[in-house]
């Protein structure tokens, strides 16, 4: 491999459980001639045999059809050639990685560290207002993003795509093993995402309420309320819990 490549991913599912991947898509994100990193030419996207129906919930969202993945492969037995190509990635990226994460196991990846951009997002991008993948997109407005080939959304090429995008420009920014190191922690949420502090920035909240959302039922708030208390003193460093996919923004 004469260039560290990063294979971006995305599934599209016909349920929760642990074979239920309908479609696979990828785009590939490397270092070019200038040291920049940049998208390449490599981007596709397979169906899968889910092994079971599609549900008419999730039909909705991609409108993947049933007799569309009939004939493909199962997950166990695609999955391996695409998350470990030849040749080999030194990551795999996905926006709200632990989705995939779920489907992705190790034992299919090889151990293969992950980069989740929208972690990194909420630490690069703390000011935007969302955070989703088709939010970015449309906030953002990467350069270079060809429209047509980030459609349909809710498929599996054209959101790896998207999300390649986001990527490309958080390598640029931020040190490959920074986006690594955010993407094991829990999600850095800029401001409450509800209740009645919904929208304030952390800053903004007493020592008392910052210790109430340390009983938080979402991951993400907890960690967000103890970093905000251990940059005032109030606590000790806060230790990366179990990553989660948190609430969205």
């Amino acid at each position: 491999m004469s260039e560290p490549l990063i294979r971006v991913i995305d599934l599209e599912t016909a349920g929760n459980s642990a074979n239920d991947v309908c479609e696979i898509g990828w785009q590939d994100v490397a270092r070019d001639v200038g040291g920049c990193w940049a998208l390449t030419e490599n981007r596709g996207a397979l169906f899968v045999n889910p092994g079971r129906p599609i549900t008419t919930e999730t039909m909705a969202i991609h409108h993947i059809l049933d007799e569309q993945v009939a004939d493909a492969p199962f997950w166990k037995d695609l999955a391996p050639r695409v998350l470990r190509p030849e040749g080999g990635v030194v990551a795999l990226a996905a926006h709200r990685a632990a989705f995939e994460q779920r489907y992705c196991t190790d034992r299919l990846t090889g151990g293969l560290p992950w980069i989740c951009t929208w972690k990194c997002a909420l630490r690069l991008w703390p000011d935007l207002p969302r955070f989703s993948n088709q939010m970015l997109r449309y906030q953002r407005m990467p350069e270079g993003l060809v429209h047509e080939i980030g459609l349909p959304a809710h498929r599996a090429m054209p959101d790896a795509y998207v999300t390649a995008h986001h990527l490309r420009d958080m390598l640029n920014i931020a040190p490959f093993d920074q986006l690594v190191a955010w993407s094991a922690e829990p999600g850095l949420l800029p401001r409450v995402p509800a209740g009645p502090d919904r929208g304030k920035g952390w800053d903004r909240l007493t020592d008392e309420a910052l210790m109430g959302y340390l009983r938080d039922r979402d991951g993400d708030v907890r960690f967000s309320a103890q970093t905000e208390l251990t940059k005032r003193g109030a606590l000790a460093p806060a230790v990366a819990e179990t990553p989660a996919q948190g609430s969205l923004l």
